[in-house]
């Protein structure tokens, strides 16, 4: 094996490997999820040294360089002032979901009126009407990040694949014998998950339009899927208290988490796939590892239902939604809530899966002089 250069991730901070094995090009990550300003950069240095072949001692100095460049990003301000910039008339009946591309060029809409519509970031102009539901359009979603291709579940108990540039629909999945809920695509874009009515996910190619799996376990209806990082994995959670984890090549179930006392909400798994939150309409918040299936510890401060979590990209923080009309950021190591967010004057029904900046993965080029 022969280092060919560096990649640096910005977003979130970790340094990319691009090397050479038997005449192809590879190349593998090293996350840097715990780094901090105040980060020792030489201990640092010397630790990805040890357990990297490919990271000798020659190019000590250059990687002290690289981390001090994700160390400089991370003491950024970030600090953004919002404003009403336009206000869309969208749909004949009301909305019911919303999801925006990674660039935030556009955005679509799902609604009463059984269609979806594209519409312009800028201009807020409409650019395509998705028609061929039979019922209400529930839930979107875009294939983020690459944005192309867009995914609509409806209460006609059919999922669609579009294409987010002409609005060809692609395939219509059927299987689920009830309304389709919630649905998302793996980080890959080779695989949508769906729940339904029918207390059933499943797992959909995006490639032969073919059902890859059903996953079936769940005694009621299945509210919210969410891939892991890789999409080896998805959890489901549904209106049965429980939240399952599922592999995705097998289709068979790894754990299931239980413990909370009402309907699950929301899941989501952390940047590394090491846990998974849910939340749930008992007002609270749990934590699970995922290769034990054991309940990590129970986050409580909402004075009403948790109606949606998510985790930023290094795992370190947490974020709640809550019919309380707040939303709470706790740190998970230390379990304490270390901001409460208030001034909606109703429920906060939804947080970003990417929270802050970290939507965005920013990759910067350094090549490895020989």
């Amino acid at each position: 094996m022969k280092l060919k250069r560096f990649l640096l991730r910005y977003y979130p901070p970790g340094i990319i490997l691009e090397y050479e094995q038997g005449g192809e090009t590879r190349s593998k990550c090293i996350d840097l999820l715990d780094l901090r300003p105040e980060s020792d950069v030489g201990e640092l240095v010397s630790e990805i040294c040890t357990r990297e072949p490919l990271v000798t001692l020659s190019k000590a100095e250059q990687l002290a360089g690289l981390i001090r460049k994700l160390q400089g990003k991370l003491s950024e301000s970030h600090e953004t002032q919002f404003q009403l910039f336009k206000e869309v008339r969208t749909h004949l009946l009301p909305l019911t979901n919303i999801a925006i591309n990674k660039s935030g060029s556009c955005f679509i809409t799902g609604s009463y009126d059984r269609t979806c519509k594209v519409w312009g970031g800028e201009s807020g102009e409409e650019l395509l009407t998705l028609e061929g539901h039979k019922n209400v359009v529930y839930t979107v979603a875009f294939n983020n990040p690459y944005g192309d291709k867009i995914a609509t579940g409806s209460f006609d108990k059919t999922c669609k694949l579009w294409s987010a540039e002409s609005g060809t629909c692609y395939h219509t999945y059927r299987g689920h014998t009830g309304e389709i809920i919630c649905l998302t695509f793996d980080p890959l874009s080779t695989m949508i998950a769906s729940g339904g009515i029918d207390a059933t996910a499943r797992l959909w190619s995006v490639e032969h339009g073919t059902e890859l799996a059903t996953l079936a376990g769940h005694s009621s209806e299945v509210i919210c899927v969410h891939f892991n990082n890789s999409g080896s994995q998805v959890a489901s959670g549904s209106f049965d208290h429980t939240a399952i984890i599922w592999d995705t090549h097998t289709g068979r179930s790894v754990h299931s988490l239980l413990g909370h006392r009402g309907e699950i909400s929301s899941v989501a798994f952390d940047y590394g796939g090491n846990t998974v939150a849910t939340g749930s309409m008992d007002k609270t918040c749990k934590i699970w590892d995922i290769r034990s299936g054991q309940l990590i510890t129970t986050l409580r401060g909402h004075k009403d239902e948790v109606l949606d979590v998510a985790f930023d990209s290094t795992g370190q923080q947490l974020v709640t939604a809550s019919a309380d009309g707040t939303a709470c950021v706790f740190n998970t190591t230390t379990l304490n809530c270390v901001h409460r967010l208030q001034g909606h004057q109703g429920e906060i029904s939804k947080v970003p899966h990417t929270l802050s900046h970290t939507h965005c993965i920013y990759y910067y080029y350094y090549t490895v002089h020989m």
